[in-house]
């Protein structure tokens, strides 16, 4: 396993991300830091949840197209941004093998035990199939060389970057790409507002949970003393921006102290962190990004619903 993002870079990058974050005006922290263990599997929870309907309206698609996918692109390589388990991933794996083009499968992630954990099934599970995985932050756009490549990033998770974000992202992944490789990119779609919110402020509590985690996050890895329990989650649209925003809430005004930075910070009754926004997308607004840095947009996949979309795009 290739590391370019190591526990240190980790450890800088959070240090600069709350310092900054924090002392803004409004505060805000980066979704990348909900995800220690006890956050990752949050989050598998919130993908089981009925009024998530995400993960398993991409695997629909993905289940009806893959075949389309591998055949389209005849990709060697398969690369996989943020990877996770790969899950999804193995249903491009086998339509891939099936056409008889793959070669190999380059999962890129952040956290090491969970690609360790992918690279180790997916070696057993794919006799033959060369894995090479990289431990790398996969929103900076950055790729190992390679031939034929089909660049996978799924889950909607380019809706948590900001629009000037995902401008740098598509920009770097062109510059690594060769004309006529491919992306497959996952985007959740504009939808009605309260199912949106919904399925970001489930019943059952799971998503506030997951929210407020941040902040054990940084009571864990910086010393702060958060109550995260003072903290209420919220959950809104923002229809000017068209995007979910998750927020935390002060129940009231309080000062908290983040010891390793050396750093007080004051809140008001009422006052909030944004921790995340979640973009939503309507299919002139991909093909337009996308075009602007360098990718055509060949075919546009959806559920029956409307609710997701898969983007095969060329870089040109």
């Amino acid at each position: 396993m290739k590391t370019r993002f190591t526990e240190a870079d980790a450890a800088a990058e959070l240090r600069a991300d709350v310092r900054e974050g924090l002392t803004d005006e409004p505060k805000w922290l980066s979704p990348k830091w909900f995800y220690d263990a006890a956050g990752s599997e949050l989050f598998e929870r919130i993908t089981e949840l009925p009024e998530y309907y995400q993960k398993r309206t991409e695997a629909r698609i993905l289940r009806e197209r893959a075949l389309t996918i591998a055949e389209t692109t005849r990709s060697s390589t398969l690369v996989e941004l943020g990877s996770g388990s790969s899950e999804k991933t193995r249903l491009l794996l086998d339509a891939l093998r099936k056409t008889g083009f793959l070669q190999r499968f380059v999962p890129l992630d952040v956290s090491a035990s969970a690609l360790r954990a992918a690279v180790t099934a997916i070696e057993a599970d794919y006799p033959g199939l060369e894995v090479r995985g990289v431990v790398d932050d996969f929103t900076t756009g950055r790729l190992d060389d390679g031939a034929d490549r089909l660049v996978a990033f799924l889950g909607g998770t380019i809706g948590n970057l900001l629009p000037e974000e995902r401008a740098g992202f598509f920009a770097a992944l062109r510059e690594a790409l060769r004309p006529g490789e491919w992306l497959l990119l996952g985007t959740d779609l504009v939808k009605d507002p309260d199912r949106l919110v919904r399925a970001y402020d489930d019943a059952a509590g799971v998503t506030a949970e997951f929210n407020r985690n941040v902040l054990r996050v940084l009571n864990d890895r910086l010393d702060a003393d958060f109550v995260p329990e003072e903290f209420d989650h919220v959950a809104l649209w923002n229809a000017e921006q068209e995007w979910i925003e998750m927020r935390l809430r002060a129940r009231r005004a309080m000062r908290v102290r983040v010891a390793r930075l050396h750093l007080e910070v004051d809140f008001v009754a009422g006052e909030e962190i944004r921790t995340e926004i979640s973009a939503k997308f309507r299919r002139g607004r991909v093909r337009d990004e996308l075009a602007a840095e360098g990718f055509a947009l060949e075919h546009w996949w959806t559920d029956e619903a409307g609710d997701f979309a898969l983007s095969l795009c060329r870089a040109v």
